[in-house]
């Protein structure tokens, strides 16, 4: 869906494109489809006849050797930062001849950002746990995640960095506390709503969670899992607008 929305705003003409919970753009939603993102049908993927496919990065040690394997040329675009949305939106302005589109995005960026930043200048960054929970079980999610990305544009510091790049690690609790966060943040992959009970129940049972200072200072937040998802796309800035009360308190 967030390369789909790209495209539409570089108003490049699409074959196909992937089965989605979420809302293509109007001009798309006809378009014959090709399967789930992580794992599309082959056969009716060649049989479009595509110049090129498209896939968010997340997904390429995976999916390039299947496209080449039927002799399709693929793009993948760097979903895991806002940065890197811009910087594969640029790339493809330059590919397919939507320079001027592409340009007129970035410009609305950079607009925002600037904006968006003048309003936490000089404010203490506040230290952040975010916690990415799946049904059942829940991972630390880095500055290299989606989720991370956007914190860090906030002006948060993520207690664990940049992960060496790893988008997500296991954690233990204890290791976790000794961190000391100011604030936690708690995001949904998949099933938010089982997710968000999950939560819920972990916090209420597992001990150790009321003595971190972020629980005692009631900073312990979940996000909507409408903005804060797996892929950047442009709803970044309502994202970054939602995270400006939880990280400065206004």
């Amino acid at each position: 869906p967030a390369v789909a929305q790209i495209c539409s705003r570089l108003d490049l003409e699409l074959v196909g494109v992937c089965q989605t919970n979420s809302t293509l753009p109007e001009k798309y939603q006809s378009l014959p489809t090709v399967g789930m993102a992580m794992n599309p049908d082959l056969e009716i993927l060649k049989s479009l006849n595509p110049d090129y496919v498209l896939s968010p990065n997340s997904l390429q040690s995976d999916l390039q050797p299947k496209y080449a394997s039927i002799g399709v040329k693929s793009i993948f675009l760097n979903l895991k930062s806002v940065e890197g949305m811009y910087a594969s939106i640029q790339g493809l302005g330059e590919k397919f001849g939507r320079e001027e589109q592409a340009k007129e995005m970035l410009a609305e960026f950079d607009e925002f950002m600037t904006e968006y930043k003048s309003v936490n200048q000089g404010k203490e960054s506040p230290r952040v746990l975010v916690l990415m929970g799946l049904p059942g079980s829940y991972i630390v999610a880095t500055e290299s995640s989606y989720v991370g990305s956007l914190v860090k544009l906030a002006g948060g510091t993520n207690i664990y960095g940049d992960g060496d790049g790893e988008e997500f690690l296991t954690a233990n609790t204890e290791d976790m506390q000794q961190k000391d966060p100011d604030i936690i943040l708690r995001a949904a992959h998949a099933l938010p709503d089982q997710v968000k009970e999950m939560f819920a129940e972990e916090f209420s049972t597992n001990d150790i969670w009321k003595h971190f200072r972020a629980v005692e200072d009631g900073r312990v937040y979940d996000l909507d899992p409408a903005l804060f998802n797996m892929s950047a796309n442009f709803s970044y800035s309502e994202a970054l607008k939602a995270l400006q009360p939880l990280l400065y308190g206004e």
